[in-house]
């Protein structure tokens, strides 16, 4: 009988102890509102104790969140309509004014970046877009930072993902690579034949001042010659290597 009469209080009391304690992890922290108004040193990590019903609690996860934004659809400045997305890290800083100063913080960071993607693009053209991303990403980062500032929120990086080009465009963009490619090319091989010509030169002149270097070079291409597998040979005789028997005769 007596144990019968201790059971419900004990009931009570465990189920009201239950709802007092509270585990919090190391990445957690606690906001309280007591009777609705702000506590504010927020409470964690670990065990804490609150006065249920009195006190309510909300969890805040301090850990980096990465935020996927979807593809938006976008206008340059040069006309180009395009969709890119993005992926934004940011972190809760200030879990007091997470929770009061904003409804849903993920929801409201994911709407403003959306909107700041668009417009931050659409005031650039797409040769700048395609070739200076780590500045585009900057700037994404430093207007969100300011943004979400005042909602407690840290905004690390943003990384443009992946930007979807019109197939129109994209086949002029591979017709111009095509020629730029083409260009370099000739500018190459141009550039082989003045280096040809330009040692061609060197080299007459250098056997004009000398002749005896181009007899040597005569010689030499006889030998050459030689080696080949020829029946017959044809070749002419400088003058200059009978010049001194017909002078003598």
């Amino acid at each position: 009988m007596l144990f019968g009469s201790l059971a419900i209080p004990l009931f009570f009391g465990v189920f009201y102890l239950l709802n007092c304690v509270k585990v919090l992890n190391e990445y957690e922290r606690g906001v309280v509102f007591r009777l609705g108004r702000l506590i504010p040193q927020p409470l964690g990590p670990g065990l804490v104790f609150i006065l249920w019903p009195l006190d309510r609690l909300v969890k805040i996860s301090l850990r980096t969140i990465t935020l996927d934004v979807p593809p938006q659809d976008v206008i340059t400045k040069d006309n180009v309509s395009i969709k890119v997305n993005a992926v934004l890290y940011f972190r809760v800083m200030d879990p007091n004014r997470a929770v009061v100063e904003v409804e849903d913080y993920l929801y409201a960071t994911s709407q403003m970046a959306q909107t700041t993607l668009r417009s931050v693009l659409g005031q650039v053209e797409m040769d700048e877009l395609l070739s200076h991303r780590d500045k585009l990403n900057q700037q994404l980062q430093g207007i969100l930072d300011r943004q979400t500032g005042p909602w407690g929120i840290k905004v690390a990086s943003v990384e443009l993902k992946h930007v979807d080009l019109p197939e129109e465009m994209r086949r002029a963009m591979a017709r111009q690579a095509e020629a730029e490619r083409e260009r370099r090319s000739k500018i190459i091989g141009a550039d082989a034949e003045f280096q040809a010509a330009d040692k061609l030169v060197q080299a007459a002149r250098l056997m004009e001042d000398h002749p005896m270097a181009l007899q040597m070079r005569y010689l030499q291409t006889l030998a050459e010659i030689a080696t080949e597998n020829n029946s017959t040979i044809l070749f002419p005789i400088p003058i200059d290597l009978i010049k001194a028997f017909i002078d003598k005769k």
